[in-house]
Protein backbone atom coordinates (compact mmCIF):
# COMPACT_ATOMS: atom_id res chain seq x y z
CA UNK A 1 0.00 0.00 0.00
CA UNK A 2 2.52 2.89 -1.20
CA UNK A 3 0.17 5.26 -0.69
CA UNK A 4 -0.27 4.64 3.10
CA UNK A 5 -0.49 6.66 5.60
CA UNK A 6 -2.88 8.58 3.35
CA UNK A 7 -3.91 12.23 5.11
CA UNK A 8 -7.03 13.41 3.75
CA UNK A 9 -9.40 15.93 4.94
CA UNK A 10 -12.76 17.53 3.91
CA UNK A 11 -16.29 18.76 5.21
CA UNK A 12 -19.37 15.66 5.90
CA UNK A 13 -21.86 15.32 4.10
CA UNK A 14 -25.04 13.42 3.75
CA UNK A 15 -24.41 9.99 2.07
CA UNK A 16 -27.01 7.38 1.81
CA UNK A 17 -28.59 6.88 5.07
CA UNK A 18 -27.79 3.50 5.09
CA UNK A 19 -25.37 3.57 7.83
CA UNK A 20 -27.03 4.35 10.75
CA UNK A 21 -30.63 3.46 9.95
CA UNK A 22 -30.34 -0.23 8.41
CA UNK A 23 -26.80 -1.12 9.49
CA UNK A 24 -26.44 0.69 12.94
CA UNK A 25 -23.09 1.63 12.41
CA UNK A 26 -23.07 5.31 11.60
CA UNK A 27 -20.98 6.87 9.14
CA UNK A 28 -19.68 10.24 7.71
CA UNK A 29 -19.21 10.28 4.03
CA UNK A 30 -17.10 12.75 2.19
CA UNK A 31 -18.25 14.95 -1.04
CA UNK A 32 -17.80 13.38 -4.93
CA UNK A 33 -15.07 16.19 -5.26
CA UNK A 34 -12.79 14.70 -1.71
CA UNK A 35 -13.09 11.26 -3.19
CA UNK A 36 -12.38 11.81 -6.41
CA UNK A 37 -9.56 13.74 -4.99
CA UNK A 38 -7.89 10.08 -3.54
CA UNK A 39 -5.18 8.47 -5.64
CA UNK A 40 -6.63 6.78 -8.48
CA UNK A 41 -4.77 3.44 -7.76
CA UNK A 42 -5.94 3.28 -4.08
CA UNK A 43 -7.35 -0.18 -3.94
CA UNK A 44 -11.13 -0.15 -3.18
CA UNK A 45 -11.90 -2.14 0.09
CA UNK A 46 -11.83 -1.74 4.04
CA UNK A 47 -9.16 0.56 5.59
CA UNK A 48 -8.35 1.58 9.37
CA UNK A 49 -7.00 4.55 10.63
CA UNK A 50 -7.89 7.75 13.00
CA UNK A 51 -10.24 10.23 12.72
CA UNK A 52 -11.24 13.57 13.62
CA UNK A 53 -14.69 16.09 13.69
CA UNK A 54 -13.55 19.27 13.71
CA UNK A 55 -11.02 20.14 16.28
CA UNK A 56 -12.38 17.35 18.37
CA UNK A 57 -10.40 14.37 20.28
CA UNK A 58 -8.96 12.19 17.51
CA UNK A 59 -11.08 8.41 17.60
CA UNK A 60 -10.24 5.54 16.00
CA UNK A 61 -12.01 4.42 12.77
CA UNK A 62 -13.03 1.98 9.89
CA UNK A 63 -13.10 3.37 6.40
CA UNK A 64 -14.64 1.66 3.27
CA UNK A 65 -13.54 2.97 -0.24
CA UNK A 66 -15.59 1.82 -3.23
CA UNK A 67 -19.05 1.05 -4.41
CA UNK A 68 -20.24 -1.06 -1.72
CA UNK A 69 -21.10 -4.33 -3.59
CA UNK A 70 -24.43 -5.45 -1.68
CA UNK A 71 -25.77 -1.80 -2.31
CA UNK A 72 -25.02 -2.10 -5.83
CA UNK A 73 -23.89 1.89 -6.01
CA UNK A 74 -23.21 3.59 -9.01
CA UNK A 75 -20.63 6.57 -7.65
CA UNK A 76 -17.41 5.41 -5.37
CA UNK A 77 -17.62 6.75 -1.73
CA UNK A 78 -15.48 7.10 0.80
CA UNK A 79 -17.29 6.14 4.03
CA UNK A 80 -16.28 6.54 7.60
CA UNK A 81 -17.45 5.12 10.40
CA UNK A 82 -15.62 6.53 13.54
CA UNK A 83 -15.47 4.26 16.70
CA UNK A 84 -17.15 6.53 19.00
CA UNK A 85 -20.85 7.27 20.12
CA UNK A 86 -21.49 10.96 19.10
CA UNK A 87 -24.29 12.49 20.61
CA UNK A 88 -25.43 14.32 17.67
CA UNK A 89 -25.02 14.26 13.86
CA UNK A 90 -22.01 16.62 12.29
CA UNK A 91 -22.97 16.99 8.91
CA UNK A 92 -21.28 20.23 7.68
CA UNK A 93 -18.32 19.90 9.74
CA UNK A 94 -14.58 19.15 8.90
CA UNK A 95 -13.21 15.55 9.30
CA UNK A 96 -9.84 14.84 9.28
CA UNK A 97 -8.92 11.09 8.47
CA UNK A 98 -5.75 9.06 8.11
CA UNK A 99 -5.62 5.94 6.95
CA UNK A 100 -2.93 3.67 8.01
CA UNK A 101 -3.62 0.31 7.21
CA UNK A 102 -5.80 -1.93 4.88
CA UNK A 103 -8.14 -4.78 6.19
CA UNK A 104 -9.57 -6.63 3.19
CA UNK A 105 -11.10 -6.00 -0.10
CA UNK A 106 -15.18 -4.95 -0.98
CA UNK A 107 -17.31 -8.24 -1.52
CA UNK A 108 -20.78 -8.72 -2.10
CA UNK A 109 -22.46 -10.23 1.25
CA UNK A 110 -25.80 -13.25 1.08
CA UNK A 111 -27.11 -10.47 3.49
CA UNK A 112 -27.68 -7.34 5.98
CA UNK A 113 -26.72 -9.75 8.63
CA UNK A 114 -23.41 -11.22 7.03
CA UNK A 115 -22.95 -7.57 6.03
CA UNK A 116 -23.62 -6.16 9.46
CA UNK A 117 -21.26 -9.33 10.73
CA UNK A 118 -18.10 -8.51 8.75
CA UNK A 119 -18.37 -4.72 9.61
CA UNK A 120 -18.37 -5.78 13.20
CA UNK A 121 -15.31 -8.29 12.52
CA UNK A 122 -13.72 -5.15 10.31
CA UNK A 123 -14.17 -2.79 13.99
CA UNK A 124 -12.78 -5.33 15.57
CA UNK A 125 -9.62 -5.34 13.68
CA UNK A 126 -9.18 -1.99 13.04
CA UNK A 127 -9.02 -1.82 17.09
CA UNK A 128 -6.54 -4.49 17.37
CA UNK A 129 -4.39 -2.47 14.67
CA UNK A 130 -4.34 0.89 16.29
CA UNK A 131 -3.56 -0.34 19.71
CA UNK A 132 -0.22 -1.34 18.30
CA UNK A 133 2.34 1.95 19.13
CA UNK A 134 3.44 1.62 15.86
CA UNK A 135 0.09 3.14 14.28
CA UNK A 136 -1.00 5.14 18.15
CA UNK A 137 1.74 7.50 17.26
CA UNK A 138 -0.21 9.13 14.47
CA UNK A 139 -2.98 9.72 16.46
CA UNK A 140 -1.33 12.92 17.55
CA UNK A 141 -0.39 14.13 14.72
CA UNK A 142 -0.45 17.83 13.72
CA UNK A 143 -2.29 16.98 11.11
CA UNK A 144 -5.85 16.97 13.24
CA UNK A 145 -4.93 20.14 14.44
CA UNK A 146 -7.48 23.19 12.40
CA UNK A 147 -5.88 26.67 12.49
CA UNK A 148 -8.37 28.12 14.16
CA UNK A 149 -11.57 29.72 12.06
CA UNK A 150 -9.68 28.33 8.61
CA UNK A 151 -12.02 27.03 6.42
CA UNK A 152 -10.62 23.78 4.56
CA UNK A 153 -12.61 22.11 1.54
CA UNK A 154 -10.03 19.50 0.41
CA UNK A 155 -6.78 17.80 1.76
Amino acid sequence: MRHLPYFCRGEVVKGFGRGSKELGIPTANFSEQVVESFPSDISTGIYYGWACVGNGDVHKMVLSIGWNPFYKNIKKSVETHIIHTFKEDFYGEILSIVIIGYIRPEKNFDSLEALISAIQEDIEEANRQLDLPEHLKLKDDNFFHLPEGKIVNSH
